[in-house]
């Protein structure tokens, strides 16, 4: 279903080459390809952690691929992805994600394929990216990364805090025996 409002959109395939996959936003009436993955009622929050360094580290490091390009699937990027683990700071990244929005603005005439060509990359669009991806990388550590190993280990120590506690569940809890009847019953 096609939403109603604006609507985030990441491609399904992005070239290997750039440094950040090209998600925008969509709105009606345009009905977006099937090689899209559509994101209802997202945020300039959602827009700010999924267009940054540390996400874009999470879909090369487990993303699928097409070739070498890298591949996007809402079950293995999307919904395995560790957000900031405190919510009340994602409001931070609102002025930084808009600023990201007006450097491609910007550039109104060029393509989001042209825009995150790294050989094409305007000045100003890499500033933006670059001090949207220092705010979240400091929402999951003070200190922020030295690497993308560094995000990658700690995006990957997140999510094993996650998921624990899930496959606990999931295993349940050990069964009881059956008493044997005593009556020799059969």
């Amino acid at each position: 279903m096609i939403p109603d409002t604006p609507f985030l959109v990441i491609p399904e395939v992005s070239s290997e080459r750039r440094e950040y996959a090209p998600i925008g936003w969509l709105e009606p009436p345009v009905i977006p390809s099937n090689k899209l993955r559509l994101l209802a009622n997202a945020t300039l929050n959602e827009f700010a952690v999924l267009t940054s360094a540390m996400h874009m580290a999470w879909l090369r490091y487990i993303g699928g691929r097409l070739e070498s390009r890298y591949q996007y699937s809402v079950g293995v990027n999307y919904n395995t992805f560790p957000m900031p683990p405190k919510a009340s700071d994602l409001s931070r990244l609102e002025p930084l994600a808009q600023a990201v929005l007006d450097a491609r603005a910007a550039h109104a005439r060029a393509t989001l394929a042209e825009l995150y060509d790294p050989d094409l990359m305007p000045p100003n669009l890499r500033r933006a990216h670059r001090a949207l991806d220092r705010a979240v990388d400091r929402l999951y550590l003070r200190a922020g990364f030295a690497s993308e190993r560094e995000r990658v280990e700690h995006l990957f120590m997140l999510y094993e805090r996650i998921r624990t506690p899930l496959d606990a569940v999931a295993r349940g809890k050990p069964k009881r025996r059956r008493k044997s009847d005593s009556r020799g019953a059969a």
